[in-house]
């Protein structure tokens, strides 16, 4: 057993919450009329995804909804969840049981549900289609519509026993495919126009580019020669500036050299101004040793007179000092002996003495006078030594002059030549910074060679001076405003445009490989359809015959031609016409049913009975069932024409159609009540509310055995 269960909560006459099981292969649903029977069979459609509000006898979704009654307040709500078993994993979900619910609100919005989780309709469609369950068709046929596959279109026949042979999923398939590919056709088409929209413009910034590519030419050419001009004008001014170094450095000690020395001269002949004080300081002084020779001449002689005077003592002097200091002595002596010894002392001391003092006090201005005498000389001699001096710092002074003026002329020279060498110098780096600007700073990055034993000549750096001087004018002339942006435009361009490439290539890959998959498709479908068709005719003809007692009825395909843009959906690969035949004219394919009454010339279905045309319905939706049997079969009262006679068959057929498949009957009949092992009584009170009764004849029986 696939379907266990359908809860109905609001929905339409079941106010109240209502739980059908369905334990047993044959269940029905009994009930006077109007008690709310085929609520149930609307309850499976509208929980199994219908989306026609007119098929299940309403017009809005709110009228789904219990809309109240006097002693039962209406919902704001309709609810019907139906449960499978998915122990066989007829549904291609990992749970064992699969519940799957629709809800209703009064504003008519939808919810979805699987297992309790909010879905789209579309996840619900596909998962049923996958076990050959859809929201209508030959497995719910409900009241007033037994009749249904009889009257419907060849078309809409053809669809009815495509969805019973499970063909629905390869045909979502192939829609959403054709889909995909019609969108993939529009992707192309937005592609190719963008590629042809920015065509001219990408033209446009490649010939700039190719300009650019030109003008990095050039400056790579001027970059080149700039650095070799650069590096040997480099190389020029060190060794020039070198050798200027080496030529000054001696010249400079040497006019350093003559600078002291004149410095020197020049302080010795600034006393040239005293010389004739120093002459006359020089006179004065020997005049003055001349003066002292006769001081110590005259003092000599006194030295000479007094021990000639003191040999006789007739000339013999006293000084009165001394003869003074005498008489004080004996002054007061009273004593005449006494005085008398004095006299005589002073007598005898001096008798045979010299003046000593006189003698000591000559000598002492003598050696004075020789100790002036000697300073005089002295500094008569440095006199001398100046004057000597003055004279040959004026002869140095003299050969200074002339070297200082010989060692300037060449310093001179050499002043020129760097100031020239500057003015080279400044002339190249004003030429390197124009350069850097016009070709930018990688100019700069060249290297810097050391001093060179023979530097480029002169001529030599001219004429490469002039190249580059030619080449900037190129440059200048060729070069584009804002070169990185339109390089950048054409890079970001290019790779759009590439983009754009890769993307039609893999557009028109997966347009191939849907084209692909849609004749894989077309082609299953064709197959599919084709022996499943073979199979129903087999079963239709068989089931037919056992009711009529005889005659004979199948399928047939027809083909209609129509306008393409008439077509609501793309045609099967059987109708669509081969490349380059038609003018927009498809053929549409149907299913047409043809039917052989015994005893009776019968040419259409037009012709049938009411009864025989609902015996050849019940005849082919069984045939479709068995062929490819559903998981439940609802029929709502299906049987209603039948005789007593032909319920009986009906009974058997049911049988015989519940070994494959659960079926809910939905019956007034009693042949048909009599089949089912679970009865379901739904009956209404004065409130309008639908009520559930059941009675469980397979649980009966088990109690009775």
């Amino acid at each position: 057993m696939y379907l266990k269960s359908i809860e109905l909560s609001g929905f339409k006459s079941f106010a109240k919450k209502n739980t059908f099981e369905f334990g047993s292969p044959i269940s029905a649903i009994v009930g006077p009329n109007g008690s709310g029977k085929s609520n149930v069979a609307e309850a499976f459609r509208f929980v199994l995804g219908e989306q026609s509000i007119k098929s299940m006898r309403g017009k809005r979704g709110e009228d789904l909804i219990w809309n109240g009654a006097t002693t039962e307040p209406r919902s704001n709500r309709a609810s019907v969840k139906v449960i499978f078993d998915n122990t066989d994993k007829i549904f291609d979900i990992d749970f064992s049981e699969v519940v799957i619910e629709r809800v209703v609100h009064r504003d008519g919005l939808n919810e979805y549900l699987i297992n309790n989780s909010t879905v789209r309709l579309k996840d619900i469609l596909e998962l049923l289609a996958r076990a050959h369950i859809g929201s209508s068709g030959h497995h719910i046929i409900s009241q007033g519509e037994a009749d249904k596959i009889l009257s419907a279109s060849p078309k809409d026949r053809k669809s009815m026993v495509e969805d019973a042979l499970g063909l629905r999923l390869y045909q979502y398939k192939r829609l959403e495919s054709e889909r995909k590919l019609t969108k993939t056709f529009e992707n192309i088409t937005q592609v190719e126009g963008l590629r042809k929209e920015i065509a001219p413009h990408l033209k446009f910034l490649k010939k700039q580019v190719e300009k650019i590519e030109k003008t990095e030419t050039q400056r790579q050419e001027l970059l080149s020669v700039a650095k070799e001009y650069f590096i040997k004008e480099e190389n020029y001014i060190s060794f020039t500036k070198e050798k200027l170094k080496e030529e000054k450095e001696p010249l400079k000690i040497e006019l350093e050299k003559l600078s002291k020395e004149s410095k020197e001269a020049k302080k010795l002949i600034e006393l040239e101004s005293g010389l004739s004080t120093i002459q006359k300081e020089k006179d004065e002084l020997t005049r003055e040793i001349g003066k002292i020779d006769g001081f110590i001449i005259a003092e000599e002689r006194i030295i000479e007179n007094e021990k000639k005077l003191s040999a006789s003592d007739e000339l013999k002097t006293v000084r009165l000092k001394e003869v003074e200091g005498l008489y004080q002595d004996i002054k007061n002596i009273q004593d005449l002996k006494t005085v008398k010894e004095k006299i005589e002392s002073f007598i005898t001391e001096r008798k045979h003495a010299t003046d000593s003092k006189l003698v000591s006090d000559v000598q002492a201005r003598i050696k004075e006078l020789k100790k002036q005498q000697v300073e005089f000389e002295e500094k008569l001699i440095l006199i001398k030594k100046k004057e000597h001096e003055i004279s040959e710092a004026e002869k140095a002074v003299f050969r200074t002059k002339s070297l200082e003026n010989e060692l300037g002329s060449k310093l001179n020279l050499l002043k020129s030549r760097e100031d020239s060498l500057n003015l080279i110098e400044e002339e190249c780096r004003r030429e390197l910074k124009e350069i850097s600007h016009l070709i930018g700073p990688d100019v700069l990055k060249y290297e810097h060679g050391g001093v060179v034993s023979v530097p480029a000549s002169r001529e030599e750096q001219e004429a490469i001076k002039h190249n580059i001087q030619k080449l900037k004018i190129r440059l200048e002339d060729s070069s584009i405003s804002g070169m990185e942006e339109v390089a950048k435009e054409y890079k970001d361009t290019s790779e759009r445009d590439e983009f754009l490439a890769r993307e039609l290539l893999d557009l028109e890959k997966s347009a191939q490989t849907l084209s692909e998959l849609i004749k894989e498709l077309e082609t299953r479908l064709a197959v599919e359809f084709s022996t499943g068709l073979q199979n129903i005719n087999k079963e239709f003809d068989k089931l037919f015959t056992t009711m009529f007692g005889g005659g004979e009825a199948q399928l047939i395909v027809t083909k209609e031609e129509k306008e393409e843009q008439e077509l609501d959906e793309p045609a099967s690969a059987e109708a669509r016409l081969p490349d380059g035949q038609g003018s927009g004219v498809a053929k549409e394919e149907g299913l047409d049913i043809k039917v052989s009454l015994p005893k009776k010339k019968i040419k259409g279905l037009m012709m049938l009975s009411g009864g025989e045309r609902a015996l050849t319905s019940i005849a082919l939706s069984f045939a479709i069932s068995q062929v490819n049997p559903p998981p439940f079969i609802i029929l709502d009262e299906t049987d209603a024409a039948l005789d007593e006679s032909n319920s009986k068959k009906y009974g058997d057929l049911v049988e015989l159609l519940s070994k494959h498949s659960q079926l809910i009957l939905i019956t007034h009949n009693r042949e048909t009540m009599s089949r089912a092992g679970v009865i379901y009584g739904v009956t209404m009170g004065s409130s309008g509310v639908s009520k559930l009764l059941s009675i469980s004849f397979d649980e009966a029986v088990e109690v009775a055995k």
